[in-house]
């Protein structure tokens, strides 16, 4: 059920420039955790400032609050092709309402700020459609739009720290600082946003794991790890099914949240190495201080610096120019700062990118070199990032297999020229899970719905990409929906056609049509066959499917070329088949995806 529309005889009459507090909300969404950094960042500047900032992920913000926020900050990631973290979707739905009226944010003043990438087509796509829909419902932009880049030499940093001026000066406009005080350095080592103080041991004994108590969690046992993957594959792929201890209802196209651990090796190797071994073990309380600043999800208040460094910060990340803007603070030799300090300049940025990026080089194993800094435990959520949980397409449907769910997990594991192998932490926490080994697992609402039986589908997933396409097959299936079809690519028919056996044993009983293209297993010389070759292939099909018959397409995988690839696939059965000129075949697959005919699960 809906929820009213926010009123705007409910807000409050106080005008921005009447208003005595100093104070703002910056709200942020984030897939990967930038976003979020960013919005560290921005309260930190704010206090600088003092200014007092309200820092909340969009996914624990309730919409209806927006219409009595006066000043707003939007801090937006870009996820897949060019959609909004999922953090964001139930406030842009909200505002996407046709019954709001166009007055509705008229006392309302924001910011944006984007994170992309320009490789992408619809680069910061999910900033733009939010600072042109608030316009549109009355609010007032406060300074242009900030759009950070990956692809810019300084990353992110490219476009933040102009934008963060610019912010900074409108901001003075607004909020002059008050008499007998002056704007505090951005650059100074700022206060922690936590204090750690020694704890009884008996109150770690007693305290209850929040996410043990956290509703939106549920008790689950692996039932099931296996490879799927040929055992002389390079890559390894996991078919897991887990048991849950009560009937959790999820839809195809939802979304298992996992919160992984750091290898105890790691961990223990790390802590000796930053000197915190000898009092890892001893019960700590932590008090957050500044609560401008983020801490990771689920912190108890009682803990140990062992488990911190397993279950909430991520000592395997590769660190955030953040991090060194930090670290340099910490660092007791004077070559080590300096190296630091140039890593932090303009001209240091290449180096600092071949030093950390290129060979995507660990927080744990910089601090292997840089062995000067000492980092003061009250700085541990300030200098390291949260170990974030894992989200990923849930491949198995509630109705065929109620009380479990199953996950289709390419194991992440690659080599740059480091002699250590990149390895996932969550992925190679799952890998040696062994089967009765308990976790909590969470749900997410997807982006996928399904249409009536009497509707085709059109499901491509290549790779790991299937997961959700093996639901939505399952989900038609057990209902008796037998217009189904699915487009699967992978390199080689017998060494990485997850659930092959499966789709065959759906096609001879009538249930499925399948193709599947084995882009290595061709002789060598021929080009290579994806999905969307099949697709242009099968033209005359795909049109009486999407044009005829009104199907509904399903795009699944790796945001790379391939969502591109088949659209174009697509509009070429449009133009050849259905007759259409090649803008008209491009405006209708554009308007499928307007009318929810076609949807993208995709991920970069």
């Amino acid at each position: 059920m809906s929820s009213p529309p926010p009123s705007s005889s409910s807000r409050s009459s106080t005008p921005l420039d009447a208003h005595d507090e100093r104070t703002l909300t910056i709200l942020y969404a984030t897939e990967t955790g930038t976003a979020q950094d960013v919005a560290d960042s921005l309260a930190r500047l704010c206090r600088c400032l003092h200014i007092r900032a309200r820092v909340i992920s969009m996914d624990v913000y309730s919409p209806s609050e927006l219409i009595n926020e006066h000043l707003v900050i939007f801090i937006v990631a870009t996820t897949g092709t060019g959609r909004e973290p999922r953090a964001m979707t139930p406030l842009w739905q909200m505002l996407l309402r046709a019954d709001l009226p166009e007055d509705l944010f008229e006392d309302l003043t924001f910011a944006v700020f984007g994170l992309g990438d320009t490789s992408y087509a619809k680069f910061c796509w999910p900033a733009k459609l939010l600072s042109r829909r608030l316009q549109h419902l009355g609010a007032m932009e406060l300074c242009a739009r900030g759009e950070g880049d990956e692809q810019h030499h300084l990353g992110i940093q490219g476009a933040l720290g102009p934008w963060m001026s610019t912010l900074s000066a409108v901001l003075l406009q607004i909020f002059p600082i008050p008499e007998g005080l002056t704007a505090e350095p951005l650059d100074n080592l700022p206060a922690p946003r936590v204090a750690i103080r020694s704890a009884d041991k008996q109150a770690r004994i007693t305290r209850k794991d929040p996410l043990v108590t956290d509703r939106q969690y549920h008790n689950a046992v692996l039932t099931c790890n296996r490879r799927m993957t040929a055992p002389d594959w390079y890559q390894d792929v996991r078919h897991f099914e887990f048991e849950l201890d009560e009937n959790v209802q999820y839809e195809p196209g939802d979304v298992a949240v996992i919160h992984p651990e750091a290898s105890s090796a790691d961990v223990e190797s790390f802590l000796a190495c930053v000197g915190y071994a000898n009092t890892a073990d001893d019960p700590v309380e932590i008090h957050h201080v500044l609560e401008d600043q983020s801490l990771p999800d689920h912190l108890p208040a009682v803990t140990t610096i062992r488990e911190i460094f397993t279950r909430y910060v991520d000592i395997n990340a590769v660190p955030r120019r953040s991090f060194f803007a930090l670290l340099k603070h910490f660092a007791q030799d004077d070559m080590e700062r300096e190296k630091l300090e140039e890593f932090l300049t303009e001209e240091g940025a290449d180096e600092l990118y071949d030093y950390c990026q290129k060979p995507r080089r660990t927080i744990r194993e910089v601090l292997e070199e840089f062995r000067s800094a000492k980092i003061p435990r009250e700085y541990i959520f300030d200098v390291f990032p949260p170990l974030r949980p894992r989200q990923f397409s849930i491949a198995s449907s509630n109705k065929a297999h109620p009380r479990s769910v199953q996950l289709c997990i390419a194991i992440v594991q690659y080599r740059t020229f480091l002699k250590i192998p990149r390895r996932g932490v969550c992925t190679t926490w799952l890998a040696d899970l062994q089967p009765g080994h308990q976790l909590r697992i969470g749900f997410q609402k997807g982006f996928i719905t399904l249409p009536s039986p009497s509707t085709p589908v059109i499901c491509i997933g290549p790779g790991t990409g299937v997961a959700p396409m093996r639901a939505v097959i399952q989900d038609r299936t057990h209902d008796g929906v037998s217009s189904n079809t699915l487009y699967f690519g992978c390199r080689s028919a017998s060494k990485d056609q997850h659930y092959g056996d499966e789709w065959t044993a759906y096609a001879q009983a009538g249930q499925l049509t399948y193709r599947a293209a084995f882009s290595r297993d061709g002789p060598e010389g021929t080009a290579r066959t994806y999905v969307q070759d099949l697709i242009r292939a099968d033209a005359e099909r795909v049109w009486e499917l999407v044009g005829e018959r009104r199907a509904w397409v399903y795009i699944s995988g790796s945001a790379n070329k391939m969502p591109a690839a088949v659209r174009a696939a697509i509009a070429h059965a449009v133009e050849t088949v259905g007759g259409r000129e090649e803008t008209e075949a491009i405006e209708y697959v554009a308007n499928m995806e307007r009318e929810g005919r076609l949807v993208e699960e995709c991920w970069s």
